[in-house]
């Protein structure tokens, strides 16, 4: 790989993640319900991807068994989606997309149930650790606060573990092109949505079309090509290494706009999920290229 190739994959790798990371203020700046959000990212996202689709070509019509592994992997995108951006509401930004990247060990889990055996002896003490941190992320005291706090660290926890189950579901797509798998997800997520999504157009503001529209086309559409333009560019290590970036810019936008407070044993938690994770994918053999392309275009939405 040369240089300049590595240098390409790299400025897309840090703007995909940088975006990533301020997706959770957008949510909140859109003052929508979950439902709403995730109906306009439907809508919005999929008209993006398809769109692409249409300039670069490579579509290629679903067989029957590959709609049900579609709608399935739908199921779950639009499940994860609806219980992160509640979560972002009740936990806060940080807390909620750190606990968020417990992804890789439901995957993990789900992998070993699925082959009725245990997972590999040299992840468990890196599992424990991550589960370790998310009790202490969820908050040791008894305050007020405690309700909404558990609620939201176990909705993140829930979105991460319907990360997983999309991921799997979308293994199974490994000969269509990326946009069109998502593309057909965010169409079927819209179907599903547009009865549940309640709002009003005329109460809409600059601010809340802003953001729509900002998590709709940037956070999805563009995102979405940068992300994979570096996977093309990038080793393995690389893109695990910069995928910090995503939790990193999150906190930050957290602390900074909207004045949040954690304790020292919520940072000690974050920062062994965060440690916890990092050391899982050092240690990850390298996946087939068929499985890697398949994880990645669920990962490139969130």
């Amino acid at each position: 790989m040369d240089h300049k190739t590595e240098q390409g994959g790299t400025w897309r790798m840090v703007a995909a993640m940088s975006m990533s990371g301020t997706i959770g203020v957008f949510v909140l700046l859109s003052e929508q319900t979950p439902q709403t959000v995730v109906l306009f990212r439907c809508i919005l996202g999929a008209a993006a991807l398809f769109g692409w689709l249409a300039w670069t070509g490579g579509y290629q019509a679903f067989d029957r068994r590959a709609l049900a592994w579609v709608a399935l992997g739908a199921a779950a995108l639009v499940g994860n989606w609806l219980a992160l951006f509640a979560s972002f509401r009740l936990s806060g930004i940080s807390v909620a997309t750190v606990v968020y990247h417990m992804q890789p060990f439901f995957l993990i889990l789900l992998a070993a149930a699925a082959q009725r055996e245990l997972p590999a002896w040299h992840k468990l003490p890196w599992l424990a650790l991550a589960f370790l941190g998310v009790v202490l992320t969820a908050g040791l005291d008894f305050g007020a606060q405690r309700e909404g706090m558990l609620a939201g660290v176990l909705l993140a926890l829930l979105a991460a573990f319907l990360y997983a189950l999309a991921t799997l579901a979308t293994r199974k797509l490994a000969a269509y092109a990326p946009a069109q798998i998502a593309g057909a997800q965010l169409v079927l997520g819209a179907l599903a949505m547009a009865p549940l999504a309640q709002f009003s157009m005329g109460s809409f503001g600059m601010m809340q079309w802003g953001s729509l529209l900002l998590i709709g086309l940037v956070h999805t559409g563009l995102m979405y090509n940068l992300m994979y333009g570096a996977f093309q560019r990038l080793r393995a290590d690389s893109v695990a290494t910069l995928s910090f970036i995503y939790p990193l810019v999150a906190i930050l936008s957290d602390l900074a706009l909207f004045d949040t407070r954690l304790t020292a044993w919520q940072v000690a938690g974050m920062g062994m999920i965060l440690a916890s994770v990092l050391a899982n994918q050092r240690i990850r053999p390298a996946a087939p290229a068929a499985a890697n392309q398949a994880s990645r275009s669920i990962k490139s939405l969130l």
